[in-house]
């Protein structure tokens, strides 16, 4: 019988059977090993209300705390939710992971001097 991927779409080797998880967006039961797990963190507070409280905060500075969850999806809703994306059966060989596009933060440079013509 023809195999779509080398792992069938799970990561269990050699286990008989995986506890199953829920999905988080339609609770839909679905094995732990097949499951697209992504880990999240984002600020307590949006950009905005970041300011905001920074303005009215005693503190100088004060780091805002993060918030860390571990979001479980299905096949199905990582992929309606671009979570992952379907790829080509040429491109389905790619292992390696997708490059991380990391805003580098360029610091501030001073002005070039304008000569004054006299």
């Amino acid at each position: 019988m023809t195999v779509k991927r080398r792992n069938h779409g799970r990561s269990k080797k050699g286990r008989g059977h995986v506890k199953l998880i829920r999905c988080d967006n339609c609770f839909q039961a679905c094995p732990k090993d097949k499951a697209i797990k992504r880990f999240n963190v984002r600020n307590m507070i949006e950009a905005a209300a970041k300011r905001d409280m920074a303005e009215a905060s005693v503190y100088e500075s004060y780091d805002v705390p993060k918030v860390y969850y571990k979001l479980q999806h299905c096949v199905g809703c990582a992929i309606h939710g671009r979570i992952v994306r379907v790829r080509s059966r040429v491109n389905r060989r790619n292992r390696a992971p997708p490059p991380r596009f990391r805003q580098e933060f360029k610091k501030p440079t001073a002005a070039p001097a304008v000569k004054a013509s006299a």
